[in-house]
């Protein structure tokens, strides 16, 4: 099989392989002639060197090769006078789990029978080795009541690979340990990044144990990925430079004048040349208050509705590189002519969000995929399941390979926001675990479709600037919280917090 490789893929960045993808390429490594042995015991070792160990430990095996690994962790603590005590449930294993495990036997190793009556109370250090990354299903007895002892304990706690008992692919659970430390073998997973995954990992490393992807991987973006992605801004240079932006929103039912505030300053603070702020009429002078540094430009409205009028929109959309629309329009035929307009006339780049994802939703997908502009949709899972047509239960499922199928199908680039935010343009997906619980508030929403405005409009490639914008915003996010705190934080705090993040970038 051929093992994948991209020349314009970043060496450094970290990559995030599915559980099948992982599955394959281990078996691809061993059919280029390096043993299934071989790799448990790198893997064991990786995972002995990356912790801290405090005696005495309880490494706690399952059935399959995640108890291999297990078992050469526990060889090598017993060969380093590390007290160490192996749980297991049978004496049933893989082939090259029962190898190792006899070795533990021929060594010494302490191994005792997971029943009803074991604790983890007296142990400083609890190895999680019970299921793999290809656990499906639900978790049961015994198992069951041994990860409830496993999480009630005060030991610090390392999961080998993943948690047992959440998913591989998706990071739901129903029952998982919770672990101090999760040591991710081979490549990272996309379960050590999405949906409820950050509840229950405190701390995640990776070890390397030689295995090449042999297809395309998903990339997790951090901080040097991006670093260079801001231009150098010279002296002579004026407001054009950097780009003119639009973002078409409101009504008055939903007029929302903060949250266009959010927006609108989020791209300033982002590093837009101008600001141009559509809202309808009777609406406009309610900005005025919050919008100083952009420019508002009120547009007709019946019943403080927008309304489409084609020379107001040639007029605001002059001269303009990026438009972001939807926020606070509402569901309405004029509005829905008004996205169609921009669909079929805008050249530049179209960011969609919130009103105009649901106006989107109704349109026809050879519409979407046939645009004149570039379009990245922002949606979250409840608005992303309307535009797929499929239950939020199956989104939550399969986010990676319905926002890629998607993005494929509409030419689009999506940016599904979440835990982990999922930016994919169907063939190449990008991962943004940036951000915090202190984000799930009124604006959020808002300030990333400001950023990402702003970065569109000065960037040539809007995959990298929607890397960028969802990074910029998560870790504002961040900072934001640690000032104030998750639940008083509000969304304005995180636009407050966009030129730290910028000030490190640069």
């Amino acid at each position: 099989m051929t093992i994948f490789k991209r020349a314009d893929i970043i060496k450094d960045m970290k990559r995030v392989l599915s559980v099948k993808n992982m599955r394959e390429s281990d078996a691809a490594a061993i059919r280029k002639g390096v043993s299934s042995k071989e790799l448990m015991k790198r893997a064991g070792e990786g995972v002995f060197k990356a912790v801290k160990w405090q005696s005495p430990v309880a490494i706690v095996c399952g059935n399959g090769n995640n108890a291999g690994d297990g078992f050469v962790i526990a060889e090598l603590l017993a060969k380093n006078d590390v007290d160490c005590t192996v749980f297991i449930f049978g004496e049933k294993f893989s082939d090259d789990g029962k190898f190792f495990y006899e070795r533990c036997l021929k060594l010494g190793v302490k191994i005792r029978l997971y029943d009803d009556k074991t604790v983890f109370s007296g142990f400083k250090t609890i190895a999680d080795c019970i299921f793999g990354t290809g656990f499906i299903g639900e978790v049961l007895s015994p198992y069951k009541e041994a990860i409830e002892k496993i999480n009630a304990s005060s030991a610090f706690v390392v999961s080998v690979d993943i948690n047992s008992g959440l998913s591989g692919d998706n990071g739901l659970y129903k029952i998982c340990v919770k672990s101090d430390l999760t040591v991710s073998i081979g490549d990272f997973k996309p379960g050590h990044f999405l949906n409820m995954a950050k509840d229950v990992i405190k701390e995640k490393i990776n070890c390397d144990i030689g295995i090449s992807p042999v297809y395309p991987s998903s990339r997790l973006i951090e901080e040097n990925d991006i670093k260079g992605l801001f231009p150098t801004r010279k002296n002579f240079s004026n407001k054009g430079t950097f780009g003119y932006i639009a973002l078409i929103g409101g009504s008055l039912e939903y007029s929302g004048a903060i949250k266009l505030a959010y927006l609108a300053g989020a791209a300033m603070r982002s590093g837009a040349g101008v600001v141009k702020v559509g809202v309808p009429k009777s609406i406009a002078r309610n900005l005025i208050p919050y919008i100083l540094e952009s420019t508002i430009f009120p547009l007709s409205d019946k019943d403080g509705k927008l309304v489409f009028n084609r020379d107001e929109l040639d007029s605001l959309c002059s001269s303009v590189k990026t438009i972001a629309f939807g926020m606070g329009v509402g569901i309405f035929e004029e509005t829905k002519s008004i996205l169609r307009y921009l669909l079929s006339d805008f050249d530049g780049t179209l960011v969609i969000d919130a009103d105009g994802l649901n106006l989107l939703s109704l349109l026809n997908k050879d519409e979407i995929k046939n645009a004149k502009p570039s379009l990245i949709l922002t949606p979250h899972v409840k608005e992303f399941s309307r535009l797929i047509k499929k239950d939020i239960a199956e989104v939550f499922q399969s986010p990676i390979p319905l926002a890629e199928k998607y993005a494929e199908e509409t030419n689009s680039i999506v940016l599904l926001k979440g835990p982990t935010t999922i930016i994919t343009d169907g063939k190449r997906t990008n991962l943004v675990e940036a951000g915090c619980p202190g984000m799930a508030t009124a604006g959020s929403g808002d300030v990333l479709s400001g950023i990402l405005s702003a970065t569109c409009a000065f960037l040539n490639d809007n995959f990298n600037a929607a890397a960028l914008s969802a990074y910029i915003n998560g870790k504002a996010g961040e900072l934001a919280e640690k000032e104030f705190n998750p639940i008083s934080m509000v969304a304005s705090d995180t636009v407050s917090k966009i030129p730290e993040v910028i000030s490190d970038l640069i």
